[in-house]
């Protein structure tokens, strides 16, 4: 193999794994801002219902991810 395309093989590559963590990382996002937002309006503390909602969040958005290719 030429060093170019060993290149172009692990670029595309890394364009794959970005791709996949995308969802991953806004789900997480979006979870967190729920959950805090959630925790607070309940009672139950902002900081207990961000790190909740950043794992349920992270999990929906791989699902999502590895569904939707």
């Amino acid at each position: 193999m030429t060093k170019r395309m060993v290149a172009t093989i692990a670029g595309l590559g890394l364009l794959a794994t970005t791709m996949t963590a995308c969802s991953t990382l806004v789900g997480a996002g979006v979870g967190a801002g729920t959950g805090a937002a959630v925790g607070a309006g309940t009672g139950y503390g902002a900081g207990k219902g961000a790190l909740i909602g950043t794992g349920v969040g992270a999990a929906a958005g791989a699902i999502y991810g590895a569904t939707k290719k």
